[in-house]
C-alpha cells in the first residue's frame, strides 16, 4: 500500500499550481506513467537568466526512493517541450525506474543584439559550450550549467542517487552529450547519441557556433569537440551507443560526420557502436523508434 504522506519535495500535481521548492518554481506538473511529468524554472546563476527543465519522476521518485538520472539534451531551435512531448520518455523512465531531466537548450530573453536572428545560433542554439567571447560570456553558459548548476539543483532538490547518472541527446544535444562525458571522466556512468554533431570543428554548423561564442582561436574548438576529446580521453570506461538515419538530410550534407568519430574511437580504443538506421531521418519519429533501446543502453550502467 503506498503511503498518502510524500516527502517535502513531493507537491501537489496540479497544472496550475505554482509551487516553490529550493531556488525551483513549479510550471506545470502531469501525471504520466505512474509518476508526474514537470517542468520547473528558475534563475541560474550560470547563463544569468531564467531558465526552465522538464523532470520525470517515477512513482518510486514520489515515494521518496533514491534513483538514477537520465539526462536529456536537445538540439537546434528545441525547448524543454521537445522531449517531452515527442520522444516517449515516460514511459521508459518508469519501465527503467530512472528520473529523467531535460533543459531547455539555450539561454532566453537576454536582449542580447542578434540572439533571435538565426535558427543555428543564439536562442535555441547553445551549443554546450561556455563563451569566451565578450558579446556572449555573460549568459552563454551551457557547458557549466549542464554539468555544474543542473546536477546541482536536481540532487538538491530530487531523489536522485548522485553518483548514477548518464546522458543522452539528439543532434547539437548529442554533441552535448558526448563532450559532457568525455570532458568529465567518472561523471556520468553511460553516454548514448541519436545523429550527433560529432564533428564539430570541421562543419558549418560547429563552425558558426564555435567563432562567434569561442572566437577564432580552433585549439579552443577543439576542447569541444567529441571526436578530437576521444583521442584524450583518461578515464573510467565508456561504453558509447550512437544511433543515426541513414536518410537524415544533414548526414548527407556533412553536418554530423558520425564516421569521424568513429575512426577516432577505433583509433583510441573507445568502445563505440554506431547503429546505421535505413529509412529514418533527423527527426523525433526517428529518435522516438529507438528511444527504448538507449534506455536500456544506459540501464546495463546505472542499474548496476
Amino acid at each position: 500500500m503506498r503511503l498518502l504522506y510524500r516527502p517535502l519535495f513531493q507537491v501537489c500535481s496540479k497544472v496550475s499550481a505554482i509551487t516553490r521548492m529550493s531556488k525551483l518554481t513549479l510550471v506545470s506538473s502531469n501525471k504520466c506513467f505512474g509518476g508526474e511529468q514537470r517542468v520547473y524554472s528558475h534563475e541560474s546563476s550560470e547563463v544569468n537568466c531564467t531558465m526552465k527543465f522538464g523532470v520525470f519522476l517515477p512513482s518510486d521518485a514520489l515515494d521518496g526512493k533514491k534513483l538514477p538520472v537520465f539526462y536529456w539534451l536537445s538540439g537546434l531551435t528545441c525547448t524543454e517541450q521537445n522531449f517531452i512531448t515527442k520522444a516517449g520518455g515516460q514511459r521508459l523512465g518508469a519501465k527503467f525506474n530512472f528520473i529523467i531531466v531535460n533543459p531547455d537548450t539555450s539561454p532566453r530573453g537576454c536582449n542580447i543584439e542578434g540572439e533571435d536572428d538565426s535558427y543555428d545560433f543564439g536562442s535555441g542554439a547553445g551549443f554546450y559550450v561556455d563563451s569566451t567571447t565578450d558579446k556572449w560570456k555573460k549568459n552563454y553558459r551551457m557547458y557549466s550549467y549542464i554539468t555544474k548548476e543542473l546536477p546541482a539543483l536536481v540532487n538538491e532538490n530530487f531523489p536522485s542517487i548522485p553518483d548514477r547518472i548518464g546522458i543522452s541527446g539528439h543532434s547539437m544535444g548529442g554533441h552535448g552529450a558526448l563532450i559532457s562525458a568525455l570532458k568529465n571522466p567518472g561523471m556520468f556512468r553511460s553516454v548514448s547519441a541519436f545523429a550527433p554533431i560529432s564533428h564539430p570543428t570541421k562543419c558549418a554548423w560547429g563552425k558558426k557556433c564555435f567563432g562567434g561564442y569561442l572566437g577564432s582561436d580552433e585549439n579552443v574548438w577543439r576542447e569541444y569537440d567529441a571526436t578530437e576529446l576521444v583521442k584524450s580521453y583518461n578515464g573510467p570506461p565508456l561504453d558509447i551507443l550512437v544511433d543515426q538515419g541513414a536518410a537524415d538530410n544533414f548526414l548527407k550534407e556533412g553536418q554530423l560526420l558520425p564516421e569521424r568519430l568513429m575512426e577516432s574511437c577505433a583509433e583510441s580504443k573507445m568502445p563505440c557502436v554506431m547503429r546505421m538506421q535505413e529509412g529514418y531521418d533527423h527527426s523525433y519519429f526517428f529518435v522516438s523508434t529507438f528511444m527504448e533501446d538507449h534506455f536500456a543502453h544506459h540501464a546495463k550502467f546505472l542499474n548496476n
